[in-house]
């Protein structure tokens, strides 16, 4: 589907009182269909296009710089602070950048690949290079995903797309059906998690090329599994973003953990938010991302008429009509607004968020940690009860951690709204030394909360190595200059400094300095551990749940499963029902305490996973039973 669909008849209008002309608009300067922001190559040469409203037509032009040779070539001004050049001797491969009237070099906002980094020339890609092997691939329905959540350049010791592609039979074989990229949009330095990429057209050069990205997408959609984006519209990363120079990318009125707010709704934010939603849509487009996992969009602030985030779901929903698209949010809001259904059980705008909530219940019962925002879940049994069952814990009461009223009333979603998972790259990485789950709780205790989130109703994810129990950390780690490396080496030590286990500088001396390369090489998973010992038998047990699942549970969801009902058993004891899309009743009963449960019956029904041990008077410590039958019990 070309990107004529996202432009055609619609605009989008802000409280600044303009709309932003379609893509390919007359007078745009380029074809219907063809994008607005990033080079395009036409019969008559390559179309060089960059939006700078802060320089004027009665200044010095801004000019295109071919380094090879260093020919310039003047950009001519045109209308909503537009300039462009067609440069008829130029096309694939050749690299440019755009240099400002006060002498500025910088690369193309737009830019489809950034070959010497961040701040280096971009080069001219073929779009249509990459032949599809597995053009006809639509996706697969919601209800089947099985996510597994990795960061290209630690996932493989090569660190790339191509390596990726070796390990999609392992995935395969586990269960996986959908796998997460974290963001790969160009960051600077050759590592970091990708929350810091500042040109977001372009992948960035160390994990590979275009190609090759393209390559592990059709080698994915050929093996039956999904291949989603993690995206970031909330902020731009603190080096190598040049749009503030020349656009009026932020905004005071609104201000975020990273300072100004992106404009979504001030003046000039009409061409802001264009860039985003064809951003968004470039990716399910041109590279058949199946889905975006949108980062933090409570920090996506926006008062227009029509909110970013509605005009962003709706476009790419648009150019992809006949195809499975998924679009997730991370939203520490709490929305449910944001995931509602029409009457037929498809997503409005948003498929699904990531649920923290069921993520800390399960993390608190296994670890029996209680700092910081663990201290509003802690060894609350009816929190445990309302996120298994319902997703969110917080519907719009108090949180109070934060001091205020959170989130929205939930039961009305269906159960497939919720991503639920037990590690991901947040809950690992924000952690001092970056300690995976096996490292703070007892195995007995990281079974039974596997046993539970991987057979819910809810869409589940892995993070990468988890399926083994990998050793190895996922500390937070970048690649800067040394003044921004030094501010975030001290930034992270003042951050931890408020816990009382980091009070003592020797002790804050430990932590990994995010900036040197050993840290990111710590993070890389050894793949040789899981073929042995202990990490070999948490990998079986991980494929047989996940074989449970799609035998049992996934043909029963292909319909919307509703909210289920719990009961409190005891502490951190429970009992869940969902009635399943074919009727059928699905039953857990979990203890997930180190402390035995008497009183409790079996479930009735035929079982389908038990982990620990159903007694005859009750529940032995770390159990979990689920089961079928054919009316729920009320």
């Amino acid at each position: 589907m070309s990107l004529t669909s996202l432009c055609a008849p619609k605009t989008i209008r802000t409280k600044a009182g303009q709309a932003a002309p379609s893509i390919g608009d007359p007078g745009s300067g380029t074809p219907r269909g063809a994008p607005r922001f990033g080079p395009v190559i036409e019969t008559s040469g390559t179309r060089f296009r960059l939006w700078a409203p802060k320089w004027t037509p009665e200044q010095n032009p801004i000019v295109v710089e071919l380094t090879d040779g260093g020919r310039r070539i003047a950009m001519t001004p045109g209308p909503d602070g537009w300039h462009e050049a067609v440069v008829a001797d130029v096309g694939v491969g050749s690299r440019y950048r755009f240099v400002l009237p006060d002498g500025l070099a910088v690369p193309d906002p737009g830019s489809r690949f950034q070959p010497d980094d961040v701040h280096g020339p971009s080069e001219v890609i073929d779009p249509s290079s990459h032949v599809w092997r597995h053009a006809d691939w639509r996706g697969r329905p919601w209800h089947q995903a099985v996510i597994y959540e990795l960061h290209v350049g630690t996932f493989t010791a090569e660190g790339t797309f191509r390596a990726a592609i070796d390990k999609l039979d392992h995935l395969v074989a586990l269960g996986v059906t959908a796998i997460e990229l974290m963001p790969i949009a160009d960051f600077p330095g050759r590592r970091n998690w990708g929350y810091d990429g500042v040109l977001p057209f372009a992948p960035d050069s160390s994990y590979g090329r275009p190609e090759d990205l393209k390559a592990l997408v059709d080698a994915a959609h050929g093996h039956g599994v999904m291949v989603l984006l993690d995206v970031v519209y909330n902020h731009f990363g603190p080096d190598g973003n040049y749009l503030p120079t020349y656009a009026p990318v932020f905004t005071d009125h609104h201000h975020t953990p990273w300072g100004a707010a992106v404009n979504f709704d001030a003046a000039g934010a009409d061409m802001v938010r264009t860039l985003v939603v064809e951003n968004a849509v470039y990716w399910i487009d041109e590279f058949r991302f199946d889905g975006l996992r949108l980062d933090a969009v409570h920090s996506i602030l926006d008062d227009s008429d029509e909110h970013i985030l509605h005009a962003l779901a709706r476009a790419v929903r648009e150019a992809a009509p006949d195809r499975h698209i998924h679009l997730i949010l991370e939203n520490e809001e709490n929305e449910a607004h944001l995931l509602t259904r029409d009457p037929d059980g498809t997503a409005r705008l948003y498929t699904a968020q990531w649920n923290d909530d069921v993520h800390h219940v399960l993390h608190c019962a296994a670890t029996g940690e209680s700092g910081g925002y663990y201290a509003d879940y802690a060894a609350d049994t009816e929190k445990l009860g309302r996120a298994l069952a319902e997703g969110f814990v917080f519907q719009g009461e108090t949180m109070p951690y934060r001091g205020s009223p959170r989130g929205e009333p939930a039961t009305d979603l269906p159960s497939s709204a919720f991503v639920s998972f037990i590690q991901n790259h947040d809950q690992i990485g924000n952690r001092a030394f970056g300690d995976r789950l096996d490292a703070v709780a007892p195995e007995a205790a990281v079974r039974a909360i596997a046993a539970v989130y991987l057979l819910l109703p809810q869409i589940p994810m892995l993070f990468m190595g988890e399926e083994w129990a990998a050793a190895q950390p996922f500390p937070f780690f970048c690649d800067f200059g040394p003044e921004l490396s030094a501010a975030v080496r001290d930034g992270r030590a003042a951050e931890f400094a408020r816990f009382p286990e980091f009070q003592d500088p020797a002790s804050r001396a430990r932590i990994p300095d995010p900036t040197v390369p050993e840290t990111f090489q710590c993070a890389k998973l050894d793949w040789s551990a899981a073929r042995h010992g202990a990490h070999a038998a948490r990998l079986a047990f991980y494929r047989d749940l996940l074989a449970v699942r799609h035998r049992e549970i996934v043909p029963r969801l292909r319909d919307a499963v509703a909210a289920g009902r719990y009961a409190v058993l005891g502490h951190q004891a429970v009992r869940v029902d969902w009635r399943l899309a074919d009727g059928a009743g699905l039953s857990l009963l979990a203890n997930l305490s180190a402390e035995p449960l008497d009183g409790v019956a079996a479930a009735p029904g035929r079982p389908i996973w038990t982990e620990g041990a159903v007694q005859v008077t009750g529940l032995g410590p770390w159990t979990v039973a689920w089961s079928l039958y054919d009316a729920i019990v009320r």
